[in-house]
């Protein structure tokens, strides 16, 4: 509380100026002093991830849910301090970003959530993974990025880029975005079901296309033009998705907008943004954090933990496990 009272507290819990996390131990001390209205403000402001570690559930814990990420185990500590060690901008800024939106609407939220993705595109932490990333030969592929068939009120969408794990491209958000604005304009439709050929249900966004369009604030533009999250938040209550294996950054963000979610058994959950200098930028800061809260949102893009289809299901990331 001494620390966040200084003058100076916002300079000291900086990747810049000073410590780059701030970590808060409510079972090394009497936790009853905190409390200061104060001290909110500052939580709010501070350039930095900030962790509580609260092991005994029965201890008071003032201001516990100002903190971006609290843990029950130490364990669960270390591959957020990895993250914050080598991309202490990008965890900054991940965390600013979900502070930001929790109270936003989704447009708005999503239009942050680009403003953020696209400045740190310009960053050092994200060039620096840029220029050690070999793009892929990989053959050309005649069938549509996604396959749409109708059955009378029934819309199915699937992605169908097996041989890439159904990366997200800029082909194949196209072609999904063609399939909503389909469901958006024909109130006919009374469901849009979307999977996935091949083994995962998608890998994430394409990485050979990272850095490929000519500079962040056109990238900006185009995600402001046509956006996926928008389309699927207009028709949510008739989507379903069915997801399989590797549900991998856009792969978890995008069912995360769905009224409904189905997992096979199997399938895992991620987002690995971080470890490019990005923050989630398929619209999971929205969606995935209106499905399970700001603190596992965080948790989950400060850690890169992955988490099974079980897991899923408890957090309510999921609605469904089926075998």
């Amino acid at each position: 509380m001494e620390r966040l009272a200084a003058p100076f507290a916002l300079e000291a819990y900086s990747s810049l100026t000073g410590e780059p996390l701030l970590l808060v131990d409510f079972d090394a001390g009497d936790a009853t002093r905190f409390g200061c209205s104060e001290a909110r403000e500052v939580f709010a402001q501070l350039p930095c991830p900030t962790v509580a570690l609260r092991r005994d559930l029965e201890r008071p814990a003032p201001l516990i849910d100002c903190f971006d990420v609290v843990l029950d185990d130490e364990r669960d500590l270390e591959p957020i301090l990895d993250s914050v060690r080598r991309h202490p901008i990008a965890c900054m800024s991940a965390v600013q970003l979900l502070r930001h939106s929790e109270g936003l609407s989704l447009h708005e939220g999503l239009i942050a959530e680009s403003l953020v993705y696209s400045t740190l595109q310009s960053g050092p932490e994200f060039q620096a993974w840029l220029a050690t990333h070999e793009v892929k030969e990989r053959p050309s592929n005649p069938e549509p990025a996604v396959l749409m068939e109708r059955n009378g009120d029934v819309l199915e969408l699937r992605f169908n880029r097996p041989e890439k794990r159904n990366a997200f491209g800029a082909e194949m958000r196209d072609a999904f975005a063609e399939g909503l604005q389909v469901a958006v304009n024909d109130p006919d439709v009374k469901e849009v079901h979307v999977s996935a050929e091949g083994s995962s249900f998608c890998s994430g966004g394409d990485l050979d296309e990272f850095g490929s369009l000519p500079d962040p604030a056109t990238a900006h533009l185009i995600r402001s033009t046509r956006n996926v999250g928008r389309l699927m938040h207009a028709c949510r209550d008739r989507l379903r998705f069915f997801v399989h294996g590797a549900c991998v950054g856009a792969g978890m963000e995008l069912p995360a907008f769905a009224n409904f979610v189905s997992a096979r058994e199997g399938a895992f959950f991620m987002l690995p943004e971080i470890d490019l200098g990005l923050v989630p930028g398929a619209g999971g800061t929205v969606s995935i954090m209106r499905r399970v809260g700001r603190e596992r949102t965080a948790y989950l893009a400060l850690s890169r933990t992955r988490i099974d289809a079980e897991t899923a299901l408890s957090w309510g990331l999921v609605d469904e496990v089926r075998g």
